[in-house]
């Protein structure tokens, strides 16, 4: 009875110890971190919860996102961090079984011009570690930390690629309808230098209304060839996205893009949680913390059983059944004594970068918390702007008609017709640039939600 009385202390001192505790998720994030909760962690129609297809629905966008899933560097090279995790930790697992090793040998001598005698051993031995110090366990725990790890930076890398690649599409959709607004001025305003000229022939103008006229077509024409250099670098940049050569990128037009209309865009605390880098930085945590229980293990005993088996032709006297079987067994028991003051400076060190791994996890929180943040006021406040820009380009199309029309009729100069004519023009790009900041903090809140589901 006392024998069993002992044994339960035993155990009971090595558990607060600290070498069999288990990792448990860190503390819920800070309140208030998204500011106002307004959707349901399980609403079907919330942004963090919905998948790319579903919020990308552009036929030629979704071809390309597949396109680059499949062919893209990054995430190639982050595939094969998983597959890297994943031996790891086969290689852990295995560590608990058994390890066998055959080591066959042989030899030939002779004594004093004798016939050689040939004499061989064919052993194989094993050995076992019993992992009562949880020295094994600890390890397998933290390689399967690791490997969720290297799994959420997979899915990080997806997520950003899945981004990036929009991101860049509905760039190359707004400098395209940049680029047809300014040929659209270009051409009505070289027009307007031609009938400017007729009305100098006519005496209604005079040289610097025409020279003014010029140098703003001349403005517009320029701005024109900068466009498309920008739509060539963004080409240029989807095409390394898709791990291709550069090359013209088919695509359909801002106008015609749609995206769902009763999005939750409100976020709980929780689905701080789909974020890969949250989840990424609290695996380093949870590796670090059997990191630490791998070295307080380290200043207990390690047990192993052994053992050998195999045949011999020259057994000798000492051997139960000479010239057939050699067996053998035995078991060691290795106490550190020497090495206390090494273990102690290592579960130290381990101490520290487990508080470090603490302290990223929370900065990475809080990062998260911000990024959403950020996201979320732009998209709502470019949701806000449509109406207004639209009313504005309204009045200033309106504005320019109008001015126009009283030049045509000698009553306005022709500055008032450039002004009103460059107004409109800078309204309609604002409007169009509005709406690509609109798209943009869809996406951006997308990535900063985690991507959705898989």
């Amino acid at each position: 009875m006392k024998k069993f009385y002992f044994m339960g202390l035993a155990a009971l001192a090595l558990n607060s110890c600290g070498i069999y505790t288990s990792y448990h998720p860190a503390e819920s994030v800070p309140d208030a971190l998204y500011g106002e909760e307004v959707a349901a962690i399980d609403s079907t129609d919330n942004l963090a919860l919905l998948p790319w297809q579903t919020l990308f629905t552009d036929p030629q966008l979704q071809r390309l996102i597949e396109q680059g899933l499949q062919n893209n560097t990054d995430l190639l090279t982050a595939e094969q961090r998983v597959k890297e995790a994943e031996a790891s930790l086969l290689s852990a697992k295995l560590a608990y079984l058994p390890a066998f090793t055959l080591a066959p040998q042989g030899g030939v001598s002779s004594f004093d011009g004798a016939k050689a005698t040939w004499t061989y051993n064919i052993p194989v031995s094993a050995s076992w570690e019993i992992d009562i110090f949880g020295r094994l366990r600890n390890a397998k725990r933290q390689a399967k930390a690791l490997l969720e790890q290297s799994q959420d930076y997979q899915q990080a890398v997806r997520t950003q690629l899945i981004a990036g690649i929009a991101n860049n599409y509905y760039t190359l959709l707004m400098l395209d309808a940049q680029l047809a607004l300014a040929e659209q001025t270009r051409d009505s305003w070289k027009e307007t230098v031609e009938a400017t000229r007729a009305l100098m022939g006519a005496g209604m103008a005079n040289e610097a209304a025409v020279s003014q006229m010029e140098a703003t077509y001349y403005a517009i024409a320029t701005s024109v060839l900068d466009l498309k250099d920008q739509i060539n670098t963004a080409e240029n940049s989807l095409s390394l996205l898709l791990a291709e050569p550069a090359h013209a990128i088919e695509r359909g037009s801002l106008e015609g893009q749609t995206f769902p209309t009763h999005l939750a865009v409100g976020v709980p605390l929780e689905l701080l949680r789909n974020r890969p880098d949250v989840r990424s930085a609290e695996h380093t945590l949870e590796s670090a913390f059997y990191v630490t229980n791998q070295a307080r293990a380290a200043f207990y005993p390690q047990i192993v059983l052994g053992g050998s088996a195999g045949w011999t032709n020259s057994g000798g006297g000492m051997i139960v059944n000479p010239g057939e079987w050699l067996l053998s067994a035995m078991g060691s028991l290795t106490q550190p004594i020497f090495q206390k003051g090494t273990n102690i400076a290592r579960l130290k060190v381990a101490k520290a970068q487990q508080e470090e791994a603490r302290l990223g996890f929370q900065q990475t929180l809080l990062n998260a918390g911000s990024e959403v943040n950020e996201a979320l006021v732009q998209y709502q406040t470019a949701t806000e702007k449509t109406d207004y820009y639209a009313r504005q380009v309204e009045s200033l199309g309106r504005a320019l008609e109008s001015t126009s029309l009283l030049m045509t009729h000698g009553n306005t100069t022709y500055l008032e017709v450039l002004t009103a004519q460059q107004s409109l023009l800078n309204a309609q790009l604002t409007q169009v640039a509005n709406r690509f900041a609109q798209i943009q903090g869809l996406i951006n809140l997308y990535h900063a939600l985690g991507g959705g589901t898989v």
